[in-house]
């Protein structure tokens, strides 16, 4: 029996049995459904972390800080020997320190204000590394031989929806603690030259909350050449983390920890993809239950269609043609779930999808980890179409269908013609 003839006639035992074909038919489709449906919003959920995650960070700039962060901050600073070094090396194209002052106050005449950190640094090399973040709303930088400026983060100038702290060129001063016994204060004067338009929060901190001065004012103010901090940029973010080990190669036995945001960003990739491959094989246990329904659903219709069975071998019908045959419906079954549980899939994603923004947008406030300029949550997850599942969710329905009609076909085959005739 040719081919075409043995899919005619496994179409027309089904077509014969519709309500019954129907309901095994929708275990498949359930299966495949939730296979998609989850393996396509996981990949969605993937891109929206990964694509928040790049946004938070510059993916090409290396922060190296002292200490570890299980061991603790490290009272060792870094010194300009330090920064010369890391300059030397090779894909390093700009090295910058900078000084975290914190326990600071700000004033404006009648006005006061606080910043969470008080920046010192090098304005010329700190914005190129930064361009992309800090952008001015008003003025802009400073001449590097002045050394009394200071640029205002937007949050630290926003005193409240309608009134700012200081305009381009306001005489602020700001009161610094100095670490002694006992601690002694000092204010100084800056001129206000820059104001930072809003850019949200990164993963480490928020500009938004800062103010930057000269590092060389920074430094005459606690008497000190070290720095705390040191951000290197490279030419090509994905060798990063060999710069990484060469710059903390230059530091034995100080103990360095260095924020390679690639490789972060690869590590939670990877976690995610274990989340998915986790939640799809979940789905596709819902396969094999559809499976055992297949099976038994055949196994019935092996018995009821006995005699049947016999006149087709008694006529010469061969056991490969019959088993051909029933193999065939079971095959049946699987692309029909798949051509119905594929798009289902995708459709009953974008409901999921729709669901799970809206909720996490009312869970969410405006200023989490991944929050957008306009200080709005990046809560929405698309679900992503991808040929792989498809076919991938396509070829197991079909495989699962065929192992699990494989009993009844060849129970079928292996039946004896002259016991299947006298089968009442």
């Amino acid at each position: 029996m040719r081919l075409k003839q043995t899919i005619a006639m496994a179409w027309e035992n089904l077509n014969r049995r519709r309500f019954r074909t129907s309901l095994t038919t929708l275990g498949v489709v359930i299966g495949i459904t939730a296979i998609i449906a989850l393996s396509s919003l996981g990949e969605g959920f993937r891109i929206a972390v990964k694509t928040n995650m790049e946004q938070g960070f510059e993916l090409d700039v290396l922060t190296v800080i002292p200490g570890t962060i299980i061991g603790g901050y490290s009272y060792q600073k870094f010194t300009d020997q330090n920064v010369t070094s890391m300059k030397k090396l090779e894909n390093v194209t700009t090295v910058t320190p900078i000084m975290q002052i914190t326990g600071t106050s700000l004033q404006n005449g009648d006005k006061k204000s606080t910043a969470l950190v008080v920046a010192a640094v090098n304005f010329t090399d700190f914005w190129h590394i930064f361009s992309n973040r800090l952008t001015f709303e008003q003025g802009g930088l400073p001449d590097p031989s002045q050394n009394n400026t200071i640029i205002i983060g937007h949050k630290v100038n926003t005193v409240n929806q309608t009134g700012t702290f200081a305009q381009l060129d306001d005489q602020v001063n700001v009161t610094f603690t100095i670490r002694s016994f006992p601690p002694l204060t000092k204010t100084v004067t800056f001129n206000v030259t820059g104001i930072l338009a809003e850019s949200g929060s990164s993963i480490l901190t928020s500009f938004d909350y800062w103010v930057f001065i000269p590092l060389t004012t920074g430094r005459d103010i606690y008497q000190t050449e070290e720095s705390d901090v040191i951000f290197a940029q490279v030419n090509n973010p994905e060798i990063s983390d060999k710069v990484a080990d060469a710059i903390e190669a230059l530091f034995p036995p100080f103990r360095i920890t260095i924020i390679v945001p690639i490789t972060f960003i690869r590590q939670v990739d990877q976690i995610l993809n274990l989340i998915q491959m986790f939640l799809t094989s979940i789905a596709a246990i819902s396969l094999l239950v559809a499976g055992i329904g297949i099976m038994n659903i055949m196994t019935v219709s092996v018995m009821e269609r006995t005699r049947e069975i016999g006149i087709m071998k008694a006529i010469g019908a061969k056991e490969r043609t019959i088993m051909t045959m029933f193999l065939a419906e079971t095959v049946l079954i699987g692309l029909a779930g798949g051509l119905i549980g594929v798009p289902t899939g995708y459709g009953f994603a974008q409901i999921l999808s729709i669901i799970l923004s809206r909720f996490m947008l009312n869970q969410g406030g405006n200023d989490g980890v991944f929050s957008n300029p306009e200080g709005q949550q990046s809560t929405a997850v698309n679900p992503v179409f991808s040929l792989e599942w498809t076919i991938i969710a396509l070829v197991f329905g079909v495989l699962i269908c065929v192992i699990f009609g494989w009993y009844p076909a060849r129970k079928a085959a292996k039946l004896d013609p002259v016991q299947a005739l006298r089968y009442e």
